[in-house]
């Protein structure tokens, strides 16, 4: 099969993989690659099963009933009260959440590039401003306002592969101890490592993607008749998104920094473990990491912030490049000035925190449902796996409440 027939056939999925695999979760997996050698593959294992189930769901619903989350919840008939607490916490959780955490993407990809040349940092008076997040974030904003939907995935689809490399060969260059990768992989419970799961979990399980990927599979197929190319579609894109957390978790093994202020240290610090070539490698990663993320979280934010409101979804309206331009600059704001927006980013955590249950909770019922999805609704099995998975989600939101909170 020919590579262009190939990526004709591929869906959505590679923008989920995009959008969780971030400057964050490098950051994440590599600690914990430091810190607790491969003991805690497993919790990256978990991650990608409870991904991948919720993801199904979303997409499935996507398709069969023709709307996005989104504009399912704003549909939904019902108690007037929890419809409107739902569709405020969405526009908090992502719309706000997305615009705080912008940043942090944008800022994680001109890192990668400073392994490669460091761009100008002006200082105005008090102020300085970062002309490599700039750059990234001005790079986004063009792409995204060219309102060429195929152009974007293309892009992104792209940037996941050559990130996707850079990171597993980065792995392999490490030469891991196969038997260690074995044995990482068998559940083992340590309450000291638990925060560190609870981390890697949570940068996989990522809200808005459950959104993103039941808005972008209605505008790939629009038959009910792909559920099988969707599932195909997300399985691959999850298990590859699952694979590189575990390169990046078993680079972190390998690699003997001591101090690690930021992403960028991740990748000079293995210089002494396999030379420039790989450190180079990381440094890209990181780009690319963090530039996928730049465009895929205001993409979402969007796609969200539009099906709430009942506004147009095309990516050129004026209603969606008015909600990704304001997550963007943002984004561009807060990292071009190094500014630190607390209250924003503790807002955006509280309302994570509370989301994920709930959206969790509220997929796996409706994926149950025969009203949405008819004959393509869960099997009874499904469902209890689903409750396990659910009560993941409550223990990640528990966490990220309490910590913002001081409870833990």
């Amino acid at each position: 099969m020919k590579l262009k027939s190939l990526l004709e056939k591929i869906g959505p999925g590679p923008l989920v993989t995009a959008a969780f695999i971030g400057p964050g979760t490098v950051t994440v997996c590599t600690l914990a690659g430091i810190q607790y050698d491969y003991t805690l593959l497993w919790a990256l294992v978990l991650s990608i099963v409870a991904t991948l189930y919720l993801q199904e769901i979303s997409g499935r619903l996507g398709l069969v009933t023709g709307m996005d989350l989104s504009q399912l919840l704003r549909n939904q008939r019902g108690g007037k009260v929890l419809k409107y607490f739902s569709m405020v916490l969405i526009l908090a959780a992502i719309g706000l959440g997305n615009a705080a955490y912008e940043g942090g993407n944008i800022s994680g990809a001109n890192l990668g590039l400073g392994i490669f040349a460091q761009f100008p940092v002006w200082k105005f008076s008090e102020m300085e401003l970062v002309s490599g997040n700039l750059l990234f974030g001005v790079l986004a904003l063009a792409l995204l306002w060219s309102g060429n939907f195929q152009r974007i995935e293309k892009v992104l689809v792209a940037l996941v592969i050559a990130m996707s490399l850079a990171f597993l060969v980065a792995a392999v260059m490490t030469k891991p101890d196969l038997m260690g990768i074995l044995q990482g992989v068998v559940p083992s419970f340590d309450f000291q490592k638990f925060p560190t799961v609870v981390a890697l979990i949570g940068t996989t399980v990522v809200p808005y993607n459950l959104f993103l990927y039941a808005s972008l599979v209605k505008k790939k197929w629009n038959s009910a008749d792909s559920v099988s190319k969707m599932r195909t579609d997300i399985s691959l894109a999850v298990i590859l998104g699952g694979l590189v957390s575990m390169g990046i978790l078993i680079v972190g093994v390998a690699n003997p920094a001591q101090e690690l202020h930021n992403a960028q240290d991740i990748a000079k610090g293995l210089t002494e473990v396999f030379g420039v070539f790989g450190t180079y490698l990381m440094g890209f990663g990181l780009m690319a990491a963090g530039m996928t993320s730049a465009i895929t979280a205001p993409l979402a934010g969007g796609l969200v912030i539009c099906g709430i409101l009942g506004w147009n979804q095309d990516v050129k309206s004026p209603q969606m490049r008015a909600s990704m331009g304001i997550i963007l600059f943002l984004g561009i704001l807060f990292s071009s000035f190094g500014i630190r927006p607390v209250s924003l980013i503790t807002l955006a955590q509280i309302a994570n925190g509370i989301l994920l249950p709930v959206i969790s909770g509220w997929l796996i019922w409706a994926g149950s449902q025969s009203a949405y999805l008819g004959k393509f609704k869960n099997t009874w099995i499904s469902t209890t796996i689903g409750f396990l998975i659910w009560l993941i989600t409550l223990g990640l939101g528990i966490k990220s409440i309490g910590t913002v909170m001081g409870w833990f």
